[in-house]
């Protein structure tokens, strides 16, 4: 992704802008973070209010007033952000320039086409734009050692996926011919239900089996249900110990690879080579 920059020069009120809403958590722009999450949260709250009938048909007028209040602040605090960063297009097209234009688009949406109201309920993607106020990209270099954790394992969790999805057919097929419709497993695909709600310990109790041999199944699967939950947990515990041991605390991450270079003095990254001067 192309960095952000302020648009303006040093100093000039696009340049100050930029640093209010982007690059600072001091002064004003410690009140403009705080102002915005507080109108993030009450617009939200006004559209959930507006999906609860009773109270829609009771506070509609007030509710539309409400909604076109918050989608004219998000309207310009977006056209701001577009204005004093540079590129704008780069903004524009970032995750959550996308998700700064729909939470302001449905309304407008909802004058020009018929039925577009019913996209209003794009608008609780607001509550996402309070993480970038609320500065988390400061966890980015935990997030990434997950990811990378994440991706080591992959084809290690593909392979235990494969064979919960494998376990849940052959079972529920098999209650399926054990039970039949008179205990609720009316098809495969019910009887596989039943097996991914047992296996994963959830226990809806909507079906249950009610023969001897059903019973004895189903206490296999509630017993294995332990053991889906304790694998993937150790598989990305395992990864990311393996994670720590590559890149340990207290080096300096290379530009090149992301990986830790533990020793302080290094001219170079001895994963990739990179200059780390």
């Amino acid at each position: 992704m192309t960095p952000l920059s302020p648009a303006g020069a040093p100093g000039s009120l696009r340049a100050r802008t930029y640093h209010v809403i982007f690059d600072s958590d001091k002064g004003w722009a410690r009140v403009f973070d705080v102002g915005l999450i507080l109108a993030i949260l009450a617009s939200v709250i006004a559209v959930i209010l507006d999906s609860v009938s009773g109270f829609a048909d009771r506070h509609g007028t007030l509710l539309t007033w409400i909604e076109w209040q918050f989608t004219i602040i998000f309207t310009i605090e977006y056209a701001l952000r577009v204005w004093s960063v540079r590129p704008g297009r780069a903004y524009a097209l970032s995750f959550f320039g996308l998700i700064d234009l729909l939470a302001v688009i449905p309304t407008y949406l909802s004058l020009l086409l018929p039925g577009g109201q019913y996209l209003a309920v794009i608008r609780v993607l607001r509550v996402i734009r309070v993480f970038r106020v609320l500065k988390l990209a400061r966890y980015v270099g935990e997030a990434s050692v997950l990811g990378a954790a994440l991706r080591a394992a992959r084809y290690k969790i593909a392979v235990f996926v494969v064979g919960v999805i494998t376990v849940v057919i052959v079972v529920g097929s098999m209650m399926y011919l054990v039970e039949g419709g008179e205990s609720g497993f009316t098809s495969i695909p019910r009887g596989v239900y039943w097996a991914i709600v047992t296996l994963t310990t959830v226990g809806y109790g909507d079906i249950a089996p009610v023969t001897p041999m059903g019973q004895a199944l189903a206490s296999f699967v509630m017993i294995l249900g332990y053991g889906v939950i304790a694998v993937p947990t150790g598989i990305v515990t395992a990864e990311l110990t393996h994670q720590a041991y590559r890149n340990p605390p207290g080096g300096r991450e290379c530009p090149g690879c992301a990986r830790t270079e533990p020793d302080p003095t290094a001219g170079f990254c001895r994963w990739c080579g990179t200059s780390l001067s």
